[in-house]
């Protein structure tokens, strides 16, 4: 839940009560089970949820759920009062392996840092800017399981953004996800994920061009190479005297 730290004492646990009737509701038009049967498989974190379920039901954790949660809280913010906040959320679904009763395991933690991504939270202010109160990061692996599998019949691949998730502070995470703010396009979307603008080194072909004979003068300038990527570094001028080229075998 966006700024939920910064909620008045006095007002967290009245909307964190109305955020789980939101849940409750959202679950049920999603014909998801309902979180109170869950047990210790539903874990309140405070600002927001861990929620698990049985890799079956991953396709409506996405479509219709994610539709359904974002139009409860745009109604939510309709009726509210007017010294009540708005509730806007960041979501993640991720698929994978849980040691069983307990549910632990790298996928809840891999579901955490996708929720508390960089590009998450971009989504979010992406979805603020557009009128929307959700924005979400879908793990490739539970995308290409419901969405690229075609068993979303209300979203498509179009509307879904391919970036790579990663975390402030935690080095090493990266992780191939796809972005999605329900009402507003991956076009739109693409210009508020800053990892997607960021320039690309480049690399080069690796192909050999044949050595001159003996004695023969060159034929031009060099050998040519061709970059399967923009060159964006300032120091490259108008030429590039030291390259390493590494060679591949075919």
């Amino acid at each position: 839940m966006k700024n939920y730290s910064q909620l008045p004492e006095a007002k967290m646990a009245a909307v964190r009560s109305d955020l789980g009737d939101i849940l409750d509701t959202v679950f049920a038009q999603s014909a998801l089970p309902s979180l109170h049967s869950l047990g210790n498989a539903y874990k309140d974190t405070g600002d927001g949820a861990i929620i698990v379920l049985p890799a079956r039901h991953t396709a409506r954790l996405v479509d219709p759920l994610l539709g359904h949660l974002n139009d409860a809280l745009a109604r939510y913010d309709k009726q509210r009062l007017a010294s009540n906040p708005a509730i806007r959320l960041r979501s993640s679904v991720h698929v994978g392996p849980l040691t069983p009763l307990d549910h632990r395991g790298d996928t809840i933690n891999e579901a955490c840092r996708l929720v508390n991504s960089d590009e998450a939270r971009q989504a979010m202010t992406a979805a603020m800017d557009n009128g929307s109160f959700l924005a979400a990061a879908v793990s490739e692996a539970a995308f290409r399981r419901t969405v690229h599998a075609g068993r979303t019949p209300n979203l498509q691949a179009k509307q879904f953004l391919a970036a790579s998730a990663r975390v402030d502070g935690k080095d090493g995470f990266e992780e191939a996800c796809r972005v999605h703010v329900p009402g507003i396009s991956a076009e739109t979307l693409r210009s508020y994920i800053r990892s997607l603008s960021e320039p690309s080194s480049g690399t080069a072909d690796t192909r050999e061009e044949a050595a001159p004979s003996a004695g023969a003068a060159p034929a031009g300038p060099g050998p040519t190479l061709q970059f399967q990527a923009p060159l964006y570094d300032a120091m490259v001028v108008g030429s590039i005297e030291t390259l390493r080229i590494n060679r591949r075998h075919r």
